[in-house]
């Protein structure tokens, strides 16, 4: 297997793994949310911000190294417009998760406190998780239109 097939494998994997991850701990902390018991979601907002430092943090690293030496390799140019807006959606992307993954640690911290003490959910959580929520939705849909412009390469303008 030559060196651009490896790191288009990478890239494949790891894409996978972002968007898996995600979309796998937005539902399980989505319905956590709503299902009343303090203690689910103290233990799924722990496992998720465990979850996106073990598995979405090295592929947030990786997709674009992987991404830049295969353009490179393949003679892409930086200025393609399907590699631009794919750039651009991925810093969406990117600028929706990093607060994301700071409104997880703080919902984890309040969630863990109020289950130890047997005490409700404080209201901030409430408020976090809908800020939370609400920065969810553009950067999934941003990174579903990655992977379409990664596959399907348009020609989009001149």
């Amino acid at each position: 297997m030559n060196t651009y097939l490896v790191l288009k494998t990478i890239h494949i994997l790891s894409s996978v793994l972002l968007v898996g991850t995600g979309f796998g701990s937005a539902f399980y902390m989505f319905f956590a949310n709503r299902s009343g018991s303090v203690q689910a979601q103290a233990v799924v907002s722990r496992l998720v911000v465990r979850a996106d430092w073990w598995f979405t943090t090295p592929a947030v690293i990786i997709q674009p190294l992987s991404g830049l030496a295969m353009m490179h390799m393949a003679g892409w140019a930086w200025h393609t417009p399907w590699l631009l807006l794919s750039m651009a959606l991925y810093v969406l992307a990117g600028a929706c998760w990093i607060p994301v993954v700071l409104m997880q640690v703080r919902m984890s911290q309040l969630a863990s406190v109020a289950a130890e003490q047997g005490t409700p959910i404080p209201a901030a959580y409430a408020q976090l998780a809908r800020r939370w929520e609400a920065l969810g939705y553009p950067a999934f849909i941003a990174m579903m239109a990655v992977y379409a412009l990664m596959v399907n390469k348009p020609a989009l303008w001149s």
